[in-house]
């Protein structure tokens, strides 16, 4: 493998390998909260995680950090499981940090019993002001040298349901005037009076997240814990505990190493689990898969494919230095896909009848549509023409600008794989609404034969009337009207888009893209990429829009 084409993260594990840490091995893991839907800033730790393991042979484990169970829930690891599943990749074995709760607890009673921690009885507001400041050292508590004994007493009530939440913690004896603030006496057990979803009423007292995480990297035999940049002050007190737990063995060579990457930012959206939470619970998007949401199950819900996602994460690299990335980056990457892959069908979303009155009434012609252009073993299907079809209203101008090189009253343009059409006029309601388009075409040109290849500036889509399929199209737009809507002040259910959903339920389909399978993704010809919305059924049909055929999306003001 060539050195110059790996990220620093993968040059780092290279260089492990070939130094023999660990013994040569390699193992990650990724370690997700069941508390909510993964989105696209996970997507790009799972490419990571797995993707690390797979380039250089090494084994990636799922391990779910269940430790708080006032927000977790099996219908969480589901989804996490489908989605991991769905961007392609798979897992060497499936953990739970509660496989390890008494493991955990049994560390924490020996460093209880050795004096290197304490049963502290102020709250929360109190440890926090007296831990004081990145520039002043903090206060020790008035129980920090309690005696070890009531510390352990204490410690047993806080597991058997007689103390109530926020009463007490368990806190690390470390070092209260450590300019890494993470070391002064940290917080490693806190009461949750809730049921878990794996252990049941067994636990009351659960292990904080940085007590938790480095030694669940240990006892599974963890070489490379990589994890986003906001850790990087966690890193000393990762190896901190570490080092307690060893007992005297030596890590040296063998020991679970924390590495850092930028987090996934992205415009117009939000990563906050508590934001997304609230939009799903306050009904402000259609659920978790709402295809605006940046959830793995809404980009997959939109029509993103996993190949999209992961080469937009591929796109964007790994670096140190977190950045803001363009929405118009991961459109590009899923146009960029969806032209390789995508079925080519004719629908008309905003139709008008167009009438070709020198075709003979009650005559039909099959003609030759070509699957995918990009790629010849798709093959071809055919599309009914017939004298009486729909186009798109916006494909018809009165009096048009010169570029303007649709239909224009005495100008001529081509039907899509048919023929070549003069536009004669059009009739008009009493309000001057347009009801239908007129034209003749030229027996001559249709599409394929000999001599009908003259050319006119302007190619249309359309569908015979008589031989199309009423379909609702969901335009989806970006979620929010400011580019960062996490740095802005206002309320972020203030920022908004209200033109981020449209609902089209006039629109028509051929019939041949009826009658694919569900997962297929298709290219409405001069329109964009769509995809089957989960609520399509053959006699409702309902498609997303993926993404338009170029990037036309302008920022809205708001307030």
């Amino acid at each position: 493998m060539e050195e110059k084409n790996l990220n620093f993260i993968e040059q780092i594990v290279a260089d492990d390998l070939k130094e023999g840490k660990n013994g040569g091995r390699l193992q990650t893991r990724f370690p997700p909260e069941p508390n909510g839907y993964l989105h696209i800033g996970h997507a790009k730790a799972i490419c990571m995680d797995f993707g690390v393991a797979e380039k250089f042979g090494g084994v990636c484990n799922l391990r779910f950090d269940d430790t708080n169970p006032q927000k977790e829930d099996t219908e969480y690891v589901e989804s996490i499981l489908e989605d991991i599943k769905w961007l392609g990749f798979k897992w060497g074995n499936i953990y739970y940090a509660s496989d390890y709760f008494q493991q955990l607890w049994d560390f924490a009673v020996r460093l209880i019993k050795e004096g290197k921690a304490y049963v502290d009885e102020q709250t929360s507001e109190q440890i926090a002001e007296q831990k004081g400041t990145p520039t002043e050292p903090g206060r020790p508590s008035p129980f920090r040298d309690r005696p070890v004994e009531e510390s352990l007493a204490l410690f047993e009530k806080m597991n058997s349901g007689e103390i109530p939440e926020g009463a007490m913690v368990l806190r690390a004896k470390i070092d209260m005037a450590n300019p890494n603030m993470h070391f002064r006496d940290p917080v490693i057990y806190r009461i949750i009076n809730k049921h878990h979803h794996r252990t049941g009423d067994q636990w009351k007292a659960y292990p904080m997240y940085d007590f938790a995480h480095g030694q669940s990297d240990y006892f599974e035999g963890v070489t490379h814990s990589i994890c986003t940049l906001e850790f990087v002050p966690h890193r000393p007190l990762y190896d901190y505990f570490i080092d307690e737990l060893k007992e005297g063995r030596d890590l040296a060579d063998n020991r679970p190493r924390q590495y850092e990457f930028n987090r996934l930012n992205l415009t117009y959206t939000v990563m906050s689990k508590r934001k997304l939470l609230a939009l799903v619970q306050e009904k402000l998007v259609d659920g978790w898969d709402d295809p605006r949401m940046p959830t793995v199950c809404g980009l997959r819900r939109r029509g993103y494919s996993p190949e999209a996602v992961c080469k937009f994460i591929d796109m964007i690299g790994y670096t140190k230095f977190d950045a803001l990335n363009d929405f118009a980056m991961l459109e590009a990457a899923a146009r960029e896909d969806l032209n390789q892959r995508a079925l080519r069908v004719s629908a008309v979303l905003n139709p008008v009848k167009l009438i070709v009155t020198n075709y003979p009434e009650g005559k039909t012609e099959e003609m030759i549509a070509v699957n995918n252009p990009e790629n010849e073993s798709d093959g071809t299907h055919t599309i009914t023409f017939s004298r009486e079809l729909w186009v798109e209203r916006d494909d018809f101008m009165e009096d048009a600008p010169k570029k303007f090189f649709r239909m224009v009253p005495g100008k001529e343009v081509r039907l899509k794989n048919a023929y070549i059409v003069k536009c004669l006029g059009c009739k008009k309601d009493a309000d001057g609404n347009i009801e239908e388009i007129y034209c003749e075409y030229d027996p001559d040109s249709r599409s394929g034969l000999p001599g009908a290849d003259r050319k006119v500036k302007g190619t249309l889509h359309w569908l015979s009337a008589a031989h199309c399929l009423p379909a609702e199209v969901r335009l989806y737009d970006r979620l929010f009207c400011v580019e960062n809507p996490s740095a802005d002040e206002r309320d972020f259910r203030e920022l908004l888009n209200p033109g981020s959903k449209e609902v089209l339920t006039n629109c028509f389909i051929e019939p041949y893209a009826a009658q694919q399978d569900k997962t297929r993704y298709l290219q409405f010809q001069r329109i964009g990429y769509f995809t089957y919305d989960t609520d399509s059924t053959p006699a409702r049909l309902v498609f997303n829009r993926t993404v338009g055929l170029k990037d036309s999306w302008k920022p809205q003001r708001n307030g």
